[in-house]
C-alpha cells in the first residue's frame, strides 16, 4: 500500500500494528492487548483524518495509485465472468484509454463504457493515462448505439484527467467527437447511469458523461479544469493548486449542493483504495438501484427529463 503525505500517521500506526503481530508470532509473547490498542488507535486516526479532508486532499485521493480503476469495477461487479470487451471505432482504430463492452449484473445485461488508467508505467503509457483520442469517444458512441439497438442500459465510468491534448487528436476532430457524444447521449432511448469514480476533468469527462443518473464517489472530483492548470493560468504557478481546488468547488459535496449531480456514493472508511472489495459492492448496489428506478419510467419521459436536467444547469430565476 502506498501512502500520501497526509496519510503518514495511518502508515506509522499500521506499521506498528504489523510489527506487533510479527513479534507475537516470532517470540510467542502474548501481544493481543497491545495489538487491540493499536487497532483501535488506527480506526480512530482514520476516522479523524478523513472527516476533515480539504478539496485538494480529495483530488489527491482521486489519483491514489492504489485506487480501483474502471476495469477493476467492471470485472468485479460482473463476477469476472460475463464482461465481453468490444474494440474499435470502425473508422480509425482502437483507443486503449477508452474501454467498453457488454456484461451482466444479476442477469441484467448492461453496456459498460469508461476511461481506463494504468497500474504501472508501461500500462499507463499503453492507456495514455486515461486520456482518450477522438477514436476513443467514437468507439464509446458506437457501443452506446449498439446498446440502444438491443435496448440495454448504459453504465459509464469516468476517471480521466481530460481528453488527450495532442496535435493528432485535434487533427482527427477531438472537439467534434466530444460534442457529437454529448448530442447523441441526450437522446439515447435507454437508461444511462454515470459514475465518476476518480478524476472528472473537462470535456474529456463530458464526452461520456451525459445521463439520467449522475453520481460521484465521495473522493472524486468534477471540474472544467484541474487545480494545477487553474493555478498556472490564474497565478502563473501550479503551487497555488490548493487554493484553486478550494475555489473551483469540484468535490462531490460541492457538486451536489450546486445540483450538478444526483448522488454522492459513500466510500469505505479511508477511501476506496483502503477496501476495494467493499467499494465494488457499494457501486454494484447503486447501479442496480438506479437501474430499477430508471427502467420503470417511460422512455420518452426519461429522455425529456434528461434534456431538462441539463437545460436547467446555469439557468436563474429573476
Amino acid at each position: 500500500m502506498e501512502y500520501l503525505d497526509f496519510e503518514k500517521p495511518i502508515q506509522e500506526i499500521k506499521d506498528q500494528y504489523i510489527n506487533c503481530i510479527l513479534i507475537e508470532k516470532k517470540s510467542g509473547v502474548d501481544m493481543k492487548e497491545v495489538c487491540n490498542q493499536l487497532q483501535y488507535k488506527l480506526e480512530k486516526t482514520i476516522k479523524k483524518l478523513y472527516s476533515k479532508l480539504t478539496p485538494w486532499q480529495r483530488v489527491q485521493l482521486s489519483r491514489h495509485p492504489n485506487r480501483p480503476y474502471t476495469l477493476d469495477y467492471i470485472l468485479s461487479i460482473t463476477n469476472n465472468k460475463s464482461f465481453i470487451e468490444l474494440h474499435g471505432d470502425r473508422n480509425f482504430g482502437d483507443d486503449k484509454a477508452m474501454i467498453g463492452g457488454f456484461g451482466k449484473i444479476e442477469d441484467i445485461t448492461f453496456m459498460f463504457i469508461g476511461t481506463q488508467k494504468g497500474k504501472n508505467t508501461k500500462d499507463r503509457q499503453y492507456r495514455r493515462f486515461g486520456m482518450p483520442n477522438p477514436e476513443g469517444y467514437r468507439k464509446a458512441l458506437r457501443l452506446m448505439k449498439l446498446a440502444e439497438k438491443f435496448r440495454k442500459p448504459i453504465v459509464s465510468f469516468i476517471d480521466t484527467p481530460g481528453a488527450f491534448p495532442g496535435i493528432e487528436a485535434e487533427k482527427r476532430g477531438q472537439g467534434e467527437a466530444i460534442g457529437r457524444n454529448i448530442y447523441e447521449m441526450m437522446c439515447m432511448k435507454v437508461p444511462i447511469i454515470i459514475l465518476i469514480i476518480g478524476e472528472g476533468a473537462s470535456g474529456g469527462a463530458l464526452g461520456i458523461g451525459i445521463g439520467d443518473k449522475v453520481s460521484m464517489m465521495e473522493n472524486s472530483w468534477y471540474s472544467v479544469i484541474s487545480p494545477e492548470s487553474c493555478s498556472t493560468i490564474l497565478w502563473g504557478d501550479w503551487k497555488e493548486k490548493e487554493k484553486s481546488a478550494e475555489s473551483l468547488k469540484l468535490t462531490a459535496e460541492d457538486m451536489q449542493k450546486l445540483n450538478l449531480i444526483d448522488d454522492v456514493i459513500k466510500e469505505p472508511l479511508g477511501g476506496a483504495h483502503f477496501n476495494p472489495e467493499q467499494a465494488y459492492k457499494i457501486v454494484k448496489k447503486k447501479i442496480i438501484k438506479y437501474y430499477k428506478e430508471l427502467s420503470s419510467i417511460d422512455i420518452e419521459k426519461l429522455i425529456n427529463d434528461r434534456k431538462n436536467k441539463y437545460i436547467a444547469i446555469g439557468c436563474f430565476n429573476d
